[in-house]
């Protein structure tokens, strides 16, 4: 009888040589992986032990082309990125955490097993046995809020791992040689438009064309909202508290015809040679003010009927 009483302490080495025998071929078929144990049935139930003082990190997925999960493709090389930064730690901290990978055509049992109806799925199984050990042999989810970046996966699992996972992200080069093409497209362009941004009449111009657009009432009608056309297709809003987005172009090709002509009898006409192409150009140049200014009043007439002026129209 008393020999019984001491048969479950002699299955104590068994037990822990058989669990040290699992742990050894864990970690040989992460090396050989290149940081990822690449799952079947019978090592997925290894990796699971009920008595085990390691915690993993598994990857579900279905990356065969029958399957058609662009998701798995697409979070398949971030995975691969974080198991590989694991990799890189030393053994003594390397060989209590494990990445695995399980594909749904290696093992379609476990799929059916776990209740899976959707890839990929990334669980984390804590160590039952140990210093980590808390006591619950419930895997933890993942959760793909933030995408299937390599960043926030390797910040979620680190917190799982005996020592947080070195994981930095590559260079991307195709952003930097783009931003730097970019750059000096950018500064070949400005050597060949200097001149051009250097000259004042191209800033004459540009302030004109402003004055004239918020003389129009372009800031008026921002401010208010108002809509480019009335719904009847009219361009003319009555009342002079009331203007669509069309008027504002027309007061301001107005406004700018007027004053072009006013620069013309003032500044061109004084300085013209022949007396006959002065006269003409006065003429010209007084009919079309008359004629534009006789349009602006038809314009005040327009929006408000009580408008008592008049010029020629």
């Amino acid at each position: 009888m008393k020999l019984f009483s001491y048969l479950p302490f002699l299955a104590l080495p068994l037990a822990f040589a058989a669990s040290s025998d699992g742990k050894s071929q864990l970690v040989t078929l992460a090396a050989s992986g290149n940081g990822v144990i690449r799952l079947d049935a019978s090592t997925f139930d290894l990796l699971t032990a009920p008595s085990r003082d390691w915690s993993a990190s598994i990857h579900f997925t279905a990356l065969d082309k029958r399957r058609r999960c662009a998701p798995c493709k697409e979070f398949d090389p971030a995975w691969n990125s974080v198991a590989k930064a694991w990799a890189t730690v030393p053994a003594e901290q390397r060989d209590r955490h494990f990445f695995a990978t399980l594909d749904f055509d290696e093992a379609p049992t476990v799929f059916q097993k776990l209740n899976f109806a959707s890839a990929p799925v990334v669980w984390v199984y804590g160590p039952t046995e140990g210093p980590r050990a808390n006591g619950k042999n419930v895997p933890s989810k993942y959760d793909f809020s933030n995408g299937f970046e390599a960043e926030p996966l390797a910040s979620h699992l680190s917190n799982h791992t005996p020592i947080p996972i070195p994981y930095k992200a590559p260079i991307d080069w195709a952003r930097w040689i783009t931003f730097i093409c970019g750059l000096l497209g950018f500064a070949l362009t400005l050597r060949f438009i200097a001149p051009i941004l250097q000259s004042r009449w191209t800033w004459a111009i540009i302030t004109i064309v402003t004055s004239l657009t918020m003389t129009g009432g372009f800031m008026f009608t921002r401010i208010r909202g108002s809509p480019y056309t009335g719904s009847d297709g009219s361009w003319i809003a009555g009342g002079y508290q009331n203007q669509f987005g069309q008027e504002v172009q027309v007061v301001a090709l107005i406004y700018g015809t007027l004053a072009f002509s006013v620069v013309m009898l003032t500044m061109i006409v004084p300085y013209q040679s022949s007396p006959a192409r002065q006269r003409l150009q006065v003429y010209l140049w007084s009919g079309v003010l008359m004629l534009v200014y006789s349009v602006l009043v038809t314009l005040f007439r327009v929006k408000n009927k009580g408008y008592p002026f008049k010029l020629l129209l």
